[in-house]
């Protein structure tokens, strides 16, 4: 029996009308994952703003946008992913294929782009720790130097002799940062062993005294001089121990204009400062005395 005209009306209005009603299902996904991801980046920012409104130096501040764009770029990820499977169950397309897919494709990108993700999942807590900022002096394993950049990718060093490491994130297993908070110039100073030590010390702290007075490094130093004493007795000479509180990144002049006038006042007061040598015995008996070996060089005159 063939079909009247209505009966096929109706067969393609009740089509159109699932069509429509698919359509419309689509939009409203589609405009809701906008508005969602609209409204989760301006929350973001927001929340952004008002921690970066905390701090006083310009680095945290690029380091809360830092973070925050981060944040950002991953609320929108997930949302467009999910938006997607919705939209395509939708349409009718079955998500389980394309899941089993994009696994087995991220498990193949996850091997060979491993250590990428590892420098951004090791920068993005380096960033949130705070554990590096820029202008800190920091050794990262075989790398010391200036911090002049912090990212998600690479930490970027610059060395004393002006030379540039870039070190990614993924190979930083320790942070060594030595100019958090304060700083000590540790100073080894070597006398020679006929020297009182005693004497010495009190020398020591007279020098630390007058560094410590000078308009110009007073307030490099937090801190009066601090000798721990006797440290060890080397080949040629007896180490004495001491150190200076320092502000943050001031420890290397601290010790440098120590270290000289410590070399004046040695030199004022007769206090050798020795260098390595070698004295040789004339080897007597166990109960004798071994004086050193009196040596003589003698010149052959001239014919």
């Amino acid at each position: 029996m063939k079909e009247s005209f209505w009966d096929i009306a109706l067969q393609l209005w009740a089509s159109m009308g699932g069509a429509a009603t698919t359509a419309l299902r689509v939009v409203v996904i589609v405009v809701a994952a906008w508005v969602l991801i609209a409204v989760l980046q301006r929350a973001i920012r927001a929340f952004r703003v008002r921690i970066a409104g905390r701090f006083d130096d310009r680095e945290s501040v690029k380091r809360a946008e830092t973070l925050g764009r981060v944040v950002r770029y991953v609320a929108a990820v997930v949302v467009t992913l999910v938006a997607g499977m919705l939209v395509l169950a939708e349409i009718g397309i079955s998500v389980t294929p394309i899941l089993g897919a994009a696994g087995v494709v991220g498990l193949a990108v996850g091997f060979g782009a491993q250590s990428l993700v590892k420098d951004y999942f090791t920068g993005f807590f380096i960033l949130l720790e705070n554990q590096i900022r820029v202008g800190d002096v920091v050794k990262l394993g075989a790398h010391a130097g200036l911090v002049e950049m912090v990212t998600l990718r690479h930490v970027q060093l610059r060395d004393y002799d002006g030379n540039v490491h870039f070190v990614p994130n993924g190979e930083i297993s320790t942070v060594v940062n030595m100019s958090r908070g304060y700083a000590q110039a540790v100073m080894d100073v070597g006398v020679a062993y006929r020297e009182n030590t005693d004497a010495v010390v009190k020398v020591m702290r007279e020098a630390g005294a007058e560094l410590r007075a000078d308009p110009a490094f007073a307030l490099r130093i937090l801190g009066d001089l601090d000798v721990a004493g006797v440290d060890r007795w080397d080949d040629s000479a007896v180490i004495i121990r001491c150190r200076f509180k320092c502000a943050p990144l001031e420890q290397w002049s601290v010790r440098r204009e120590y270290l000289r006038r410590l070399k004046m006042a040695f030199d004022a007061q007769g206090i050798e400062i020795p260098y390595p040598h070698v004295t040789v015995y004339a080897g007597e008996g166990k109960q004798g005395q071994a004086p050193a070996l009196p040596l003589r060089l003698l010149r052959k005159a001239a014919d």
